[in-house]
């Protein structure tokens, strides 16, 4: 591949110890950028470096990575066990932390030697950045541009709130907000996003709506029961019907619920779009850390090939690589599933495989791309088009199925052992490939919660259906904690029936009464 004009000219190496300065950090920053869009034609946000200490990166843990976040308690405890965790030495931290932003901010722990910085710059700056950039999730549901100024806004608007009603009130309704953030998603078409502008001159036309006259909703709640009044058919059918069934149960509450003042409805808006904001990296875990891992695999090694880095450097960047990308076997201590970041690095190395030394197993079942000689087109296109689940169900083969040993097992309530449903032969490559993307898929993962019923005109009770799939039901006891949340901020009863997918049978059913005043 031909360089750009910027190309470093030196052969000597950008460090030779493990310490740094800020203008060592800049020749580094230089030198990766160089291979990273120059040579491999990464399209990247401009990119904010930031220094942090291990304070910090705790803190960024806790606020969720964005450099402005609003309180809550929840964020005060994450980063006290994060802490005790660290301090003890049970837990290491993430070298760096990138946010999805334009530019984005990527934070690096001061604390790093040089072969780190060098490897989380590649890693982070370089390949998380064009991966959030590119990748058609991140572009459907955020606006990298306008979170910064949005954040900002939040906390400013939260503190506002504590002031004006309270600590306790605002506490109060975040806990309930955040006890159904994973309920506050679109998970088909992300809801119309607005601008910061645009949120603040809609907060000012709420409030001016709310002081000119009272709420309909609450028009027609309160005045129920009046013995004078004639039941209005059409408003009872629009009452009733209320664009149910409804999945996103915080946008419905902002809507409907009948007793919210619009400070509150106003937070749960904001919990619903910071849920929606990180959504994508949920979905695309595996992707964007593979392709982070791919980009700075090959960097460093450019790198020590242009006599940047030396062999003590590449040696330990090695070690440091491997253990970020090491998958411990099913019966070690600290299994806990397949590594994103393994299985996510391997791809791409596969991929790239796939598309210069293919097989004839390869041609068989990848014959698009197989022989290409175009690796890193190939590999661009992938991390823009697919998430987790479709980027396996596409791309995975049963070289890589083979060499993670990977089966699939069955389980069956009526039997009394689990059954071996696929090996390694040509219908089982398939169907290990279709559990794991499944695996990945969120519909599949997450209960399918709905709202199917508000009687506006009698009870007020709210009434949810939980689509049961292969017998898998709710906790009972986390069911109530978050029906308690739920009926909070509804404001009167609320009941979920656990409806059977294939008999439409109702297998459990949970409520919880109107909170007391």
């Amino acid at each position: 591949m031909r360089l750009g004009t910027s190309e470093v000219s030196t052969q000597q190496p950008l460090f030779e110890t493990g310490d740094w300065t800020v203008s060592d950090l800049h020749r580094i920053q230089e030198a990766v950028a160089e291979i990273g869009e120059n040579e491999l034609g990464l399209a990247t946000y401009r990119n904010r470096i930031e220094v942090i200490t291990s304070e910090q990166m705790l803190d960024a843990y806790a606020s969720l990575g964005l450099p402005h976040m609003y309180r809550h308690w929840s964020f005060g405890k994450r980063f006290a066990h994060q802490e005790g965790l660290y301090r003890k030495g049970l837990t290491n931290l993430a070298l760096e932390m990138i946010v999805n932003s334009d530019p984005a901010v990527c934070y690096l722990m001061e604390d790093n030697n040089a072969t780190a910085q060098t490897t989380v710059l590649a890693h982070a700056a370089m390949g998380h950045n064009h991966f959030f950039r590119n990748n058609q999730t991140f572009q459907e549901w955020t606006e990298a541009e306008a979170i910064l100024d949005y954040a900002e806004f939040v906390r400013a608007y939260v503190a506002q709130c504590e002031r004006a009603y309270g600590l306790d009130a605002v506490e109060r309704t975040l806990d309930a907000a955040h006890a159904l953030q994973e309920q506050g998603i679109d998970h088909v078409i992300a809801r119309r996003r607005y601008t910061v502008d645009e949120e603040r001159q809609r907060l000012a036309q709420r409030r001016v709506a709310e002081r000119e006259g009272e709420h309909e909703l609450w028009r027609v709640t309160t005045h129920f029961g009046e013995a004078e009044a004639e039941p209005d058919p059409e408003r009872e059918a629009e009452a009733r019907a209320m664009t149910l069934p409804e999945e996103n149960l915080l946008y419905f509450l902002e809507k409907k619920a009948p007793l919210l003042a619009g400070w509150q409805r106003e937070l749960l808006r904001i919990v619903r779009n910071l849920s929606t904001y990180f959504e994508p990296q949920r979905q695309t875990k595996m992707m964007n850390e593979g392709c982070a891992c791919w980009c700075h695999y090959t960097i460093m090694h450019r790198l020590r090939d242009k006599g940047l880095l030396t062999e003590g450097a590449m040696l330990e960047f090695l070690h440091l690589h491997s253990s970020v990308v090491a998958q411990p076997p099913f019966d070690h201590r600290g299994f806990s599933g397949i590594n994103p970041y393994a299985l996510g690095f391997a791809m791409c190395r596969d991929i790239e495989r796939l598309c210069t030394e293919p097989t004839d197993e390869d041609w068989a079942w990848f014959p698009e791309i197989a022989g290409n000689q175009e690796p890193v087109a190939t590999l661009k296109r992938a991390w823009a088009d697919f998430r987790d689940e479709s980027f396996i169900r596409q791309f995975l083969s049963p070289r890589l199925i083979r060499e993670f040993h990977l089966f699939r097992l069955d389980d069956d309530p009526s039997e009394d052992a689990f059954v071996v449903g696929a090996i390694h032969d040509e219908r089982g490559y398939r169907r290990v490939r279709q559990a794991l993307a499944a695996n990945h898929d969120p519909s599949e993962i997450r209960p399918r919660i709905e709202v199917v019923d508000a009687d506006m005109r009698g009870t007020r009770e709210l009434t949810l259906r939980h689509t049961v799939r292969r017998g898998r039901t709710l906790d009972a006891l986390e069911a109530r904690r978050t029906l308690r949340q739920l009926a909070f901020l509804w404001g009167y009863p609320v009941t979920i029936n656990e409806v059977d997918e294939d008999s439409g049978e109702v297998i459990a059913r949970h409520s919880e009464a109107a909170p007391r005043s």
